[in-house]
């Protein structure tokens, strides 16, 4: 399924000027995917790895109403949810609008 989403995007070019602020942790299979939907996407976007820089759990904490995994992912000030959320999102047709 994923694959599929990787198919579809390689054809889709369009220009995300979107404040996307994620935050994140080194091994975190579901921070690389998340971070790849929006690369393909060719989204920028800014990490906060809490692996690096825990001082930032919690204003993760406050800002995602204490939700403890990662990644949390926010646009344009806007609480997405994680890496699932967001590719829901994108399967709707909702992520696209919310980058422009």
């Amino acid at each position: 399924m994923w694959l599929h989403y990787v198919i579809h995007l390689f054809n889709k070019k369009e220009i995300f000027m979107a404040n996307i602020l994620i935050y994140t942790k080194t091994y975190c299979p579901y921070c690389v995917r998340a971070k790849s939907l929006l690369d393909i996407l060719e989204a920028k976007y800014t990490l906060i790895n809490l692996d690096e820089q825990p001082e930032y759990m919690t204003e993760m904490l406050a800002k995602s109403n204490g939700a403890r995994s990662v990644p949390q992912i926010f646009i344009n000030g806007k609480h997405i949810g994680g890496c699932d959320d967001m590719y829901a999102l994108h399967e709707k047709g909702e992520l696209e609008k919310l980058l422009k």
